[in-house]
């Protein structure tokens, strides 16, 4: 596990494909609601439905969840879910920027979209977290993230309905962690810090 630095992550990037969401919902559920960092979550969905994502993490947070929209600003302590087929990044600002360009991955949003615009525009100051997933989008993204000095964890084996996405992110590069669904909301109060 990596030391909390001195600058603790401004922003908290979740992302997953299959057996996602579960897991995502516990690590919301323990954070409070004046967690000190904005979070972007980016799921697999499919493109040609209305998605209720942001809903049903709303159900499990005391975090405000919203589904991001194109020149919104990042503030703590929000959470901000993908559109169905945008893909979704984060500017040097803090604005947010959907995108309908080319699939990644086969997949619109795709995970490595915003972790590369993490890693360019946030200077370390960022954490991914990779969820259960098929496939290896996310990878290229969190060596991004670590290179820029920013925190990767993923979800372990164990309790991952599908390893693809966070194995792949492994072997991708160095992380942080490979932590249980159950710890990896700890793991962000510990590495984010609080306002205290």
């Amino acid at each position: 596990m990596a030391e909390t630095s001195d600058r603790h992550p401004a922003v908290v990037a979740l992302v997953g494909s299959a057996g996602g969401i579960g897991p995502m919902e516990k690590v919301l559920a323990q954070l409070p609601p004046d967690f000190p960092a904005a979070v972007v979550v980016v799921l697999h969905l499919a493109a040609k439905h209305p998605s209720y994502l942001a809903a049903i993490l709303a159900r499990r947070t005391s975090l405000a969840v919203k589904q991001a929209e194109h020149g919104d600003v990042l503030a703590a302590g929000t959470v901000y879910v993908a559109p169905p087929d945008s893909h979704l990044l984060v500017t040097a600002d803090g604005a947010l920027r959907l995108e309908h360009s080319a699939l990644v991955h086969h997949v619109r949003p795709s995970a490595d979209t915003l972790l590369h615009s993490l890693a360019d525009n946030y200077d370390g100051r960022c954490l991914a977290v990779v969820f259960s997933g098929t496939g290896s989008d996310g990878a290229a993204g969190a060596a991004a993230v670590k290179r820029a000095g920013g925190i990767v964890l993923v979800q372990d084996e164990a309790t991952s309905d599908h390893f693809g996405m966070p194995s792949a992110a492994i072997l991708a590069g160095e992380v942080d962690g490979v932590l249980a669904a159950a710890d990896l909301g700890r793991a962000l109060l510990e590495l984010v810090g609080s306002r205290a």
